[in-house]
């Protein structure tokens, strides 16, 4: 088995351990609802401590039970895995784009110049005992005194 097999069966082991756990251990046995969120401990909470306290301000939509309040809340983190997913995504893809850009740029210009130095050793493999190939230019096209 390979160390990211190892790794990926631990990391399964561990969340359904963190899902499996508190409904075996009896956590929340003595709640009138067991795995409520926050926001309702905190309210029990608070009206625990000072009964006349009155909120603020009031939601701007009460679901009609917990169970749509519940899918409500995961369709928002859905879309938001998917915001984030897209975001980390789409600059993933763009920097790969660059790299692959700036490789397929670094192949042209070596082939370029390696087809330059290629046909530069060309020109002065016929140019022995020339010093300069814009000499031998120069004295190609300069008539022949005799």
């Amino acid at each position: 088995m390979s160390r990211n097999a190892k790794i990926n069966a631990l990391l399964l082991f561990v969340v359904a351990a963190l899902a499996v756990l508190p409904l075996a251990l009896g956590l929340g046995d003595h709640k009138e609802e067991p795995f409520t969120g926050a926001d309702s401990e905190a309210q029990t909470a608070i009206t625990e401590i000072r009964p006349d306290y009155e909120p603020w301000f009031s939601p701007l939509y009460e679901p009609p039970s917990g169970e749509i309040e519940s899918a409500l809340f995961a369709l928002q983190a859905a879309l938001g895995a998917g915001v984030l997913a897209y975001y980390f995504g789409l600059h993933r893809g763009r920097r790969q784009g660059e790299l692959r850009a700036l490789a397929q740029r670094d192949t042209t210009t070596s082939t370029t110049s390696t087809t330059a130095r290629t046909s530069r050793s060309s020109e002065n493999a016929g140019n022995t005992g020339r010093s300069h190939p814009s000499e031998s230019a120069s004295e190609a096209s300069a008539p022949e005194r005799t």
